[in-house]
This record gives C-alpha cells, structure tokens and sequence, in this order.
C-alpha cells in the first residue's frame, strides 16, 4: 500500500527516537543486569517458565501461526488465551504485532518490509523499534492489514492496554517471590525473550541455510530456532507463510508446532494446515516428468 511504504519512509527519515519505548526498554535492560544479583533457582525456574508462556503460547502459537497466517483455528476461549499469553512478551498488542508482520511478508527485504537488514542489522533488530512510532500509531495501516482483527471488541481492547498483563505479573512476583522473581520473571526474562525475537527478523535474514528459493532474504537458523521454540526455520516459513508447521525435518525442532499438535489431539485446534517435505518432493517430481505440451500451429 501507497500510505504504508510513505509511512515507514517517513519514519526512517525522521531517524529520531520515540524516547518513550527507549526509555521503557533501558529500564528493562537495566533490570535484567540487575537480575545478575538476585540470582536464585526458584526464579530461574519462575523465568523459564514464563519464557515458554509468553514466547511459545503467546507469540509462536497465538500472534504468529494463529492470528497472523491463520494456520490453524481454536475455540475462541483459547486464541484470547494465547493472545494474553502473547501481551507478557511486551511486543505491542495483537493488531500492531500482525499488521506488522503482514506487512513484513507482502514487502520482504524490499522498499516497505518494516524491519529488513538490507536497511542496517541494527535496524532489523532493534533499531526500527526504538526510531520513530514503528506504526503503533498509524492505526489506518493498522486497521488495512488486520481487518479481521479490528472486528473484534477483545481484539481491540487488549491491543489498547496490552501493558496491563505485564504490570499485573510484575506485581504479583513481587508479591510472591521478591526482587529475585521481578527481576528474572520479568525483566531478565522480557529482555531475553525480546532479541530472541528480534533475531527471527535480523539473523534469519542475513546468515543460515535456505531450503526453497523464496524472493526474499530468509534462512533457517537452527540456533534461532532453539530460541524462538521452532521460529528459527524461517525460509521454510517464508515459502509456505500458512503451514502451522516450520520445521520440515525431523530433525528441525519446533515446540510451537508440537504445542498446536498437542492441542489438536485435544480437540481445542481444528484445521491445522501443514506443509510435509515428502509431498512437496514428490509434486516436483511430477512437475519434471510431465511432457512438456506440443506446440500449437495456427
């Protein structure tokens, strides 16, 4: 779209820091060095586990392979479930986050991707965050690539006050656990679960193997895969955006496809769309052995 190339040229252009979003992200920097001094195992344990909550149910299962490319459908209960789940990781609300990435897949390492290292590594990674209003407030561009999303009363309300899951977490490990809970649940384990992220749009765009000749930069990244529970396999998602399944292979290990299986076998995931290796093999296999159709005289 005309409008969001011109935005997001704009925001580049301006190159000037949204001091809010800065001044949030130093102080949960801050907090997670200072984690280093309330180290304990019980917190560990308490960061862990809101790591997989937040970066496997909520942006893996929920943002990503549910509410942005629709490769499986769930009972509502449970997509408002993940989509809370989601909010913990502080990545904005639902309609930022999947208009976002929509518009990541329609202009992928080209003029108008939001966060391509063909602009800079800093600025896929963290810099298109911290510069400008990266699209939290151009709620027209929004609104055009999340549709399905702005029809929803839920949808709307969390992506207005998706800071609140956070402040209510922050305040109960306080309560529960002290400073060692508050600075690894939430700090150390924010921080931690962001660059993970941010990897997925900066390192699988520049380095790693690449299975399928997309038009675009993607890889896949078995290290970052480790990190972001199966979104590492980025080309493999690049060429098939809609397959609940990122890793192909065995081998390609993916908890977020393991999670919507797991739910599937439960009945809570119903037309789960999945992409097999073997199957696409065998298509282009049968691609290159049909005769080529005889020319036509006229």
């Amino acid at each position: 779209m005309k409008v969001t190339i011109e935005a997001l040229q704009q925001t580049r252009e301006d190159d000037k820091i949204n001091w809010v979003t800065a001044g949030f992200m130093m102080a949960f920097h801050l907090g997670a060095i200072a984690a280093f001094f309330f180290l304990s195992w019980k917190a560990l344990f308490v960061s862990a586990l809101l790591w997989w909550i937040s970066g496997s149910l909520g942006i893996g299962m929920g943002y990503h392979r549910l509410l942005t490319h629709r490769g499986y459908k769930t009972p509502k209960w449970v997509e408002y479930t993940l989509t809370v789940c989601a909010t913990l990781a502080l990545e904005g609300g639902p309609i930022f986050w999947v208009a976002t990435h929509r518009i990541h897949h329609q202009y992928s390492d080209k003029e108008g991707d939001p966060h391509s290292p063909i602009d800079g590594k800093w600025w896929a990674h963290m810099g298109w965050i911290l510069m400008g209003k990266s699209l939290h407030q151009d709620t027209q561009t929004l609104c055009r690539y999340a549709p399905d999303l702005a029809k929803s009363k839920f949808h709307l309300w969390i992506t207005k006050y998706h800071y609140a899951s956070v402040v209510v977490v922050g305040v109960a490990l306080f309560l529960i656990g002290g400073l060692p809970f508050l600075t690894w649940g939430l700090f150390f384990r924010t921080v931690f679960g962001l660059h993970c992220t941010w990897l997925v749009n900066s390192a699988t765009h520049s380095w790693g193997s690449r299975r399928f000749a997309t038009r675009d930069l993607s890889t896949n990244s078995w290290w970052v895969a480790l990190m972001t529970f199966g979104e590492g396999w980025h080309n493999n998602h690049h060429a098939h955006p809609v397959s609940a399944r990122h890793g192909l292979k065995w081998y390609e290990i993916d908890l977020n496809w393991y999670g919507i299986w797991l739910l599937k076998k439960v009945g809570l995931a119903r037309h789960v769309y999945r992409v097999k290796l073997d199957e696409l093999n065998e298509r282009e296999r049968e691609k290159l052995a049909a005769p080529e159709p005889e020319p036509v005289s006229v």
